[in-house]
């Protein structure tokens, strides 16, 4: 399981929204070896007031927050970000120091997911890439 926040400017948000959350989600699927018919985005667009970017990114900084079930080797999270970065930059044009990328590992059993936790659910892919 992989739940993706994306954080941006309004103005930001509204023009990138499609190519970042295809950028996105290709790098979760080949980063993660995820199913391409899950995809879980969520976009959350700012005012500049409610949105303090610091003063070395520029109106196109935007942040990223993966939560995931824990499981995945270091390395492939950080294919992950490698692919966040390189995907996002070539898709949008948004260069790698206007993101920021968090990834937040749960246990399995810390998911309710289609009324179960997620423990019990029977994934139809490998959590242990």
């Amino acid at each position: 399981m992989a739940q993706v926040k994306i954080y941006g400017l309004r103005a930001s948000i509204e023009r990138h929204r499609g190519t970042l959350s295809e950028a996105i989600h290709r790098a979760v699927v080949e980063a993660l070896s995820y199913p391409p018919e899950k995809k879980f985005q969520r976009f959350i667009s700012l005012e500049a007031e409610n949105f303090i970017v610091p003063q070395d990114r520029t109106a196109s900084y935007t942040i990223v927050e993966i939560s995931m079930f824990e499981g995945r080797t270091a390395e492939a999270k950080k294919s992950l970000v490698r692919a966040l970065f390189r995907n996002i930059e070539q898709t949008c044009g948004i260069a790698p120091q206007d993101v920021e990328i968090t990834i937040f590992e749960t246990p399995k059993e810390n998911w309710g997911i289609r009324g179960k936790s997620g423990d019990e659910l029977a994934l139809s892919y490998k959590v242990n890439v």
